[in-house]
């Protein structure tokens, strides 16, 4: 049987960090940087370009002052839901909303674009009903976190700066064992820009 998983992409967040040091008008989402395939792109597109082709429902969440990163995402063929708040909280239940018949949800940050492709089907794979699914580089948790179908409410119940993170109390958390630093690099200030290729 195949799952319809709905990927949620976070570009709300103001990235209020990066504007301190690069200035204010710069958005880091349209930030350039270098791909761990060598191509420079903006963040936001790295992250686009990394999901897998087989996710096919995407969902990018941000707000009316970013219409480069609403273009971008509809030429990579998600659907745009524009909210009034930053809040990640706000960001994730709207995006669930937008999709809530999906079997789950992938929730990907549009600030981290140097997640390995292969490291997000490890992720999805790993989905149940039941369970959050989330890598593990050594012993920290990074990014993406897939939400099964039964977190469906809850997802759709967070609001303002709070993510998600509370709900790994209330379900089976799979960790997913990956060696891709790239999940847990985000980026908030402009030195992030540039990947350690190892």
């Amino acid at each position: 049987m195949s799952r319809s998983i709905a990927v949620i992409v976070l570009a709300a967040g103001e990235g209020s960090r990066f504007r301190q040091v690069a200035g204010p008008d710069k958005d880091k989402l349209l930030a350039d940087c270098t791909g761990r395939d060598g191509a420079v792109r903006s963040v936001i597109e790295q992250v686009l370009v990394n999901l897998p082709a087989s996710l096919d429902k995407r969902v990018l969440v941000t707000t009316e002052a970013r219409p480069q990163a609403m273009r971008m995402a509809q030429a990579y063929g998600c659907d745009v839901v524009s909210i009034e708040s930053t809040g990640m909280g706000d960001s994730i239940a709207a995006g669930v909303a937008a999709c809530a018949d999906a079997d789950g949800w992938l929730i990907v940050l549009g600030d981290m674009p140097f997640i390995l492709p292969s490291s997000i089907e490890r992720v999805v794979a790993a989905m149940t009903d039941d369970a959050v699914s989330v890598p593990v580089l050594g012993d920290e948790f990074g990014h993406p976190v897939g939400f099964g179908r039964g977190f469906g409410a809850q997802l759709q119940a967070l609001t303002g700066d709070r993510g998600a993170r509370p709900l790994f109390a209330q379900g089976r958390v799979v960790e997913v064992a990956v060696d891709d630093p790239g999940v847990l690099w985000d980026i908030d200030v402009p030195e992030s820009l540039v990947f350690p290729h190892s």
